[in-house]
């Protein structure tokens, strides 16, 4: 079934369970992260970021993402991620995703609330929901990130003049895989929740530890992304696969997908979400 933001998120803040946002960009990685989301009972969140257009341009992507989450037994957002220019935030709203996140992060704090606000309007006349960055989740190579960290007080500020969907927040998480062992700042986490009323979410969440997720979680993220683990674990199931220069293409799908489901898998239930599928408002 396909939803927006808000009807998984909203159930998951109030039940303190974090929903899966997993990167596809191509058939194998979408059906591994479905078979795991059917086979769990969860909800989860399906996408792509403007970063990762290389690999799988936006239009192409959404000719079977959008099928797949119409057909599937979960709840299923469609969202796009890191949308770094407007006019790919409106053309994603336009071929259907059903939640987009405009990534205003490393503009002046005016100029992002200028713009997320102005995109905001438009999702939310589509019926679609937008998540806002504050502060600025960087890529890991090495700089500090409480050069960076969101504020509380000015997190509750930007969303009320936004009127955002979800929040990405800095709290000491990065993209892609961690060169050194990332410290995330609990304490802000948990003064963030408090001053904010819609769900946080943890950018960066592949390489994060069991505990790291667990108490981030309790502590009040909503969304975890996903994107390097998976990503790792479809290859390193592809070159164990490619024993000799006699395998074909249709040889190394199957173990991609497994690959991909079982690490969705894990992630799943570590987030809490298995079997909460029921518990959204449309599913009752």
């Amino acid at each position: 079934m396909l939803v927006n933001l808000k009807d998984v998120l909203v159930p998951a803040k109030k039940n303190h369970y974090a929903v899966g946002l997993f990167n596809a960009v191509n058939l194998e990685l979408a059906r591994g992260i479905l078979d795991a989301a059917e086979r769990s009972g969860s909800p989860i969140i399906m996408g792509t970021a403007e970063v990762l257009f290389p690999y799988g341009p936006l239009e192409e992507v959404s000719y079977f993402l959008l099928p797949m989450a119409k057909k599937a037994k979960v709840p299923v957002v469609i969202h796009l991620d890191h949308g770094l220019n407007k006019e790919t935030c409106l053309k994603a709203l336009d071929l259907g995703f059903t939640s987009i996140m405009y990534d205003c992060s490393t503009d002046a704090y005016e100029d992002n609330v200028r713009k997320v606000k102005e995109m905001a309007d438009i999702a939310h006349e589509y019926g679609a929901t937008i998540e806002g960055e504050l502060g600025h989740v960087g890529d890991n190579e090495g700089t500090d990130p409480s050069l960076f960290y969101t504020e509380p007080e000015m997190a509750k500020d930007y969303v009320e003049r936004t009127g955002v969907d979800a929040l990405a927040i800095a709290v000491g998480n990065a993209h892609g895989a961690y060169k050194f062992p990332p410290r995330l700042d609990f304490r802000r986490i948990r003064a963030i929740a408090k001053e904010v009323t819609v769900p946080l979410v943890l950018h960066g969440g592949s390489g994060l530890t069991d505990h790291d997720f667990r108490q981030a979680i309790v502590d009040g993220i909503s969304k975890v992304n996903i994107f390097t683990d998976i990503n790792s674990a479809a290859a390193e199931a592809v070159m164990r696969q490619f024993t000799d220069s006699g395998k074909g293409i249709t040889d190394l799908i199957p173990a991609a997908v497994e690959a991909v489901s079982v690490e969705t898998m894990k992630k799943l239930l570590l987030f809490g979400s298995n079997e909460k599928a029921g518990g959204c408002p449309f599913m009752d």
